[in-house]
């Protein structure tokens, strides 16, 4: 007697487009990827950031973004991040099967970051991190708080953010980045032992 397979999970996907007077945004997504990164946002740094963040956390990404980046450089850094968290959150469906919880702390030569997040529908954002230096070039990396804040609303994930210690502000914003898709890529796997369960006790999230 053939055994009956299993059904295939729907790929975990995603397609956003945001338009704006200050941007111009057209993001895809692939949760279920192999790192593979295409981004173009007008700012080198933040490409750099965005490029790690799909690698670290194997996700397919792909970004082009047209700013107000002669004003400055926060309205494409800050609707990048609701473009991404809006694709994170199509792209999980109804969450059934996953983790739901992220934790990981990484690091990046003298800097070290700690993050933790909950994907369960509740947006809030715990950041700490400060560096010495706030400035790559042109580049505030306070703009990284502005990011993880959008990122953390449109998703609606309780994300806690903290640079335990760190000097060089490259590396800083780089261990973020990479803690936070390490972080998400746990989050955001199935889980084997309840895949077709929603995690949460209160029946939705």
């Amino acid at each position: 007697m053939a055994k009956s397979s299993s059904p295939k999970r729907v790929a975990r996907t995603a397609t956003v487009v945001r338009k704006t007077a200050e941007t111009d945004i057209t993001l895809s997504l692939a949760i279920d990827g192999q790192g593979r990164a295409k981004i173009d946002t007008g700012v080198a740094f933040f490409d750099h950031m965005l490029t790690l963040f799909a690698k670290h956390g194997l996700f397919d990404l792909t970004v082009k973004a047209k700013g107000d980046t002669d004003v400055d450089y926060h309205h494409t850094v800050e609707d990048v991040g609701l473009v991404l968290g809006q694709a994170f959150k199509e792209a999980l469906g109804d969450k059934v099967g996953i983790k739901r919880y992220g934790f990981f702390i990484l690091p990046m030569d003298e800097s070290l970051a700690r993050i933790a997040v909950d994907v369960g529908g509740r947006p809030h954002l715990v950041y700490s991190a400060e560096a010495p230096t706030m400035f790559v070039r042109d580049f505030n990396i306070v703009l990284v708080k502005e990011f993880c804040r959008a990122f953390s609303n449109a998703l609606g994930a309780n994300l806690h953010v903290q640079l335990v210690y760190g000097e060089e502000p490259h590396h800083v914003a780089e261990a973020i980045f990479k803690c936070l898709a390490r972080t998400l890529d746990m989050a955001t796997q199935i889980e084997p032992r309840a895949a077709d369960l929603l995690p949460s006790t209160k029946g939705k999230i």
